[in-house]
């Protein structure tokens, strides 16, 4: 009888354009080592990942010194140059490139490279809540503060107009209620992960994460209590927050 493993791969091809950083954002240092190092440390350290998988671009220029300098992730990290032009394409090519390797029923765990306050409970209470569950899931928190719908992005003089709002006003408070913001790792099985992605190339701008494929599907992902601290990297200032959240941990 096959036993399930559990899988991590790191879609880390992106460039981080919104961050305005000379490098790609999962390299920028934080707490004294790269972002995506955070990130790859946590999973290798964490016995119940069986390896570990990073998508990387082709053209790459940084993960060879970050391996380099790592040496005890030698033997658990693997590289994949297949990174894609979209998060969705990027997980797709590296489950793709893993096909010899993870069996349908085994458990891929897809996480942000920049998220790097993940830590090795947070992944353990995932994979505990999951272990018996049908479809898969992921982290995520319940969302507490009141929502805002704003005029931005809408044409100031019906739909045919070229000029949007300069500024931004409430057009409306959108109820908060059994609403959740969703993190990573994403957890499902190598099958039906990469079937529902596959399925989703087509409608790539509607995919924003993985469970929005599986979703597709017509199924049904849990949800499992993250934490503040694993929050996505996206903005100057949460290059402060996370070094302070890092920092703590050390």
């Amino acid at each position: 009888m096959h036993l399930s493993r559990n899988f991590a791969l790191i879609p880390a091809a992106g460039i981080g354009a919104r961050l305005g950083t000379d490098c790609p954002k999962q390299y920028l240092p934080l707490a004294g080592k790269a972002m995506l190092r955070h990130v790859l440390d946590t999973f290798v350290a964490c016995e119940a990942i069986a390896h570990v998988f990073v998508v990387v671009s082709a053209e790459d220029g940084y993960i060879a010194d970050l391996m380099t300098a790592a040496p005890h992730l030698k033997d658990r990290v693997t590289l994949l140059y297949q990174g894609g032009e979209t998060r969705h394409l990027s997980v797709l090519n590296g489950l793709n490139a893993i096909r010899n390797q993870a069996a349908d029923d085994d458990w891929v765990l897809v996480h942000d490279a920049a998220r790097p306050g993940l830590t090795g409970s947070l992944i353990a209470q995932l994979i505990a809540a999951l272990r018996d569950e049908a479809v898969g899931g992921l982290l995520a928190l319940r969302v507490v503060d009141t929502l805002k719908r704003s005029d931005e992005g809408v044409p100031l003089h019906g739909e045919g107009s070229q000029k949007m709002a300069p500024t931004s006003h409430v057009t409306e408070t959108v109820s908060r209620a059994r609403l959740w913001a969703a993190q990573t790792p994403q957890m499902f099985r190598y099958g039906l992960l990469q079937r529902a992605l596959a399925i989703a190339a087509g409608q790539a701008q509607q995919i924003t994460d993985e469970a929005s494929a599986i979703e597709m599907l017509g199924l049904r992902p849990m949800l499992v209590e993250g934490s503040p601290r694993n929050f996505k990297v996206t903005l100057p200032h949460d290059v402060a927050l996370a070094e302070i959240f890092l920092k703590e941990q050390v």
